[in-house]
């Protein structure tokens, strides 16, 4: 990310000397952003003014807290600032009951908000084997998706408090309030997740067999194999694709919307490429044109649990491969 800025003499050693700083927060900063906001695209402008606001006022910083803290009351206040303009963003599956009818009339809902994907290459650094597990269920999906129904300070306190492990007293000036406010907040938040957060079967560790799968499920979509794509799923998978409001539960119904409304019609007509998003494995879809060129269509985040796949979210937003590093067209396949 470049901070775009006019500089002077006086600047540069400023500049150099504020980048190196907070060089290593961008990924933090970011996923904290995106655990707000529920926008991929969102967290980015909101990182970028957290960074602006901090470039301009770093002269000021007087290191009575830590840099860290400091960055995230900037990131956070502007996250604040942001919401009180914006409603939550929902995945499909938290508005309604699904449909009972697969074959009948999609309900587009492109007003919507919708929550986006976040791109593993931005957020938490899941390479480290220490922080790993925690920072993967830290961005999954349906935590995202259930932190959107917070109010926004609950939220903020949520977040800082148990995926970031800030003290209540950290907590407390970065929201500019008291510590015992803090802990009602918590406590109020932690309520809510509970009764929102759906209960999931055990998401297990990567593995071969796990690999295998993704391998099957990819082959099953470009083979255009529905028998075999819906053989992958649990009995109570949910499939979902915003910016639709229509989802369904279960293999079998899962089978019947493809069947009714994917317009690939054969073999070779789907071609998917690997990524990851929210700690969970994705895939860019593409779909061949009557010229025969493979272009963006959708974004796959699935959730893998004992016995297949427990869940599938189909974003239909093309503005998300960039985002993914995933090109727009795939030609010549």
């Amino acid at each position: 990310m470049t901070i775009v800025v006019e500089h002077t003499a006086e600047t540069i050693d400023i500049d150099r000397d504020f980048s190196r700083l907070i060089a290593p927060y961008r990924r933090e900063l970011y996923a904290h952003c995106y655990r707000m906001l529920g926008s991929a695209h969102d967290a980015e402008d909101l990182l970028q003014e957290t960074y602006l606001r901090a470039w301009k006022g770093y002269d000021r910083f007087e290191g009575r807290s830590s840099l860290r803290t400091w960055l995230h009351r900037i990131a956070t206040t502007a996250c604040l600032t942001a919401l009180d303009r914006r409603g939550r963003r929902p995945l499909p599956t938290g508005l309604g009951a699904p449909t009972s009818e697969p074959e009948g009339r999609l309900v587009e809902s492109p007003e919507v908000p919708w929550l986006e994907p976040m791109p593993d290459r931005l957020g938490p650094d899941l390479g480290d084997p220490g922080n790993v597990v925690a920072d993967r269920e830290s961005v999954r999906l349906a935590l995202v998706a259930a932190l959107q129904y917070l109010p926004a300070k609950q939220r903020a306190v949520l977040i800082l408090r148990e995926v970031l492990r800030f003290s209540a007293a950290e907590v407390a000036d970065v929201l500019d309030t008291t510590v015992p406010a803090v802990n009602s907040l918590l406590q109020r938040a932690r309520a809510r997740i509970a009764e929102i957060l759906p209960e999931e079967d055990e998401v297990p560790e990567p593995s071969a067999d796990q690999r295998r799968l993704l391998e099957r499920y990819v082959a099953a979509f470009e083979s255009y194999d529905i028998p075999a794509l819906t053989e992958l799923f649990t009995e109570e998978a949910a499939f979902e694709m915003p910016p639709y409001a229509t989802w369904v539960r279960g293999r079998e119904a899962i089978g019947r919307l493809i069947r009714a409304q994917c317009p690939a019609r054969g073999a070779g007509d789907l071609v998917l490429l690997s990524t990851s998003a929210n700690g969970q494995p994705a895939f860019g879809m593409y779909l061949r044109g009557r010229d025969g060129v493979h272009r963006a269509f959708g974004v796959h985040v699935l959730t893998l649990v004992r016995g297949g796949v427990g869940h599938c979210s189909v974003f239909f937003d093309t503005d998300l491969f960039p985002l993914f590093d995933l090109p727009e067209e795939l030609p010549g396949r």
